[in-house]
């Protein structure tokens, strides 16, 4: 259980770092990098949890960028700043970079060595995972939007 909990403590903090980076690219305001910092680290440690539960890691980006996109449109609410500010930069620590950099990888050596049945099964997987990965996020991001920023009523 400790080994748990140290590994989440970790996997927070060091998705804390890239969060606070990527809203000073984008800009946010200074106020508001510390919240950006605590999206980051609540998205990516609610992902290791539910990863640490055994769910797959398409699932849990997918519930993990929903969840901070809803804390998202409540502190924008509270501190009247466009949700974007805080998620964003709260869901870039989830980007799948490894898998899209191992699909890459893969794909360079086909061009180079030529074809092969084991580097095109690396290809594919890699990719669609990064794909699927992806699309959890941009989902996850516009689930809020969907529900409240309607101009219609759901029923």
């Amino acid at each position: 259980m400790m080994d748990v909990i140290l590994g989440l403590a970790n996997d927070m903090f060091f998705a804390a770092i890239p969060a606070i980076g990527f809203a000073l690219v984008f800009n946010v305001p200074v106020h508001a990098l510390r919240y950006c910092a605590i999206l980051g680290a609540v998205g990516h440690g609610c992902r290791f949890i539910m990863m640490h539960q055994g769910w797959p890691i398409e699932w849990s980006t997918f519930f993990a960028a929903t969840i901070v996109s809803f804390i998202g449109v409540y502190w924008s609410k509270r501190f009247l700043a466009h949700p974007k500010v805080f998620t964003v930069a709260g869901v870039i620590p989830m980007v799948p970079g490894v898998f899209a950099y191992k699909a890459m990888i893969a794909l360079v050596q086909i061009n180079h060595d030529g074809f092969s049945l084991a580097l095109m099964e690396s290809l594919m997987e890699n990719f669609l995972k990064a794909m699927f990965i992806l699309i959890g996020l941009a989902i996850g991001l516009a689930v809020p939007g969907l529900l409240f920023y309607r101009g219609k009523s759901i029923i």
